[in-house]
């Protein structure tokens, strides 16, 4: 079993920056994709950033490609998202997601561990 938990959301104001952390613990793989999904109220979970193993091929949605950096240090066991210039549509719990097969996908059934979320607020 593997743990994931999410750190660094907040209330921000519209073009600010987070970084946002996940740590995972148990039995952890260096070898598995990670992603981050998001979900806002009364919305359903939406894709927003993914890696592969290594950290070489990243994947974004529109609605965040060149705003947010996913990134990931596997001898820490942690996958980071830079946020820059946050709107206030980006307004969110956001998840962090791991996968047991180093291929990222941007379906949230492609993954297999999930952490509790971590909430984001962006003021206009």
């Amino acid at each position: 079993q593997v743990q994931l938990v999410e750190s660094g959301g907040g209330l921000v104001q519209a073009g600010d920056s987070l970084r946002l952390s996940c740590v995972a613990s148990g039995r952890t793989s260096s070898s598995a994709a990670k992603g981050w999904f998001r979900q806002a109220p009364g919305k359903e979970r939406e894709f927003v950033a993914a890696s592969n193993w290594s950290g070489d091929r990243t994947y974004y949605s529109d609605s965040v490609k060149g705003r947010f950096t996913i990134s990931r240090d596997n001898a820490k066991a942690t996958v980071s998202l830079q946020m820059d210039r946050l709107k206030p549509e980006d307004t969110a719990v956001y998840y962090c997601a791991a996968a047991r097969t180093p291929i990222a996908t941007m379906f949230d059934n492609g993954y297999d561990y999930w952490g509790q979320g971590t909430q984001v607020t962006v003021s206009s």
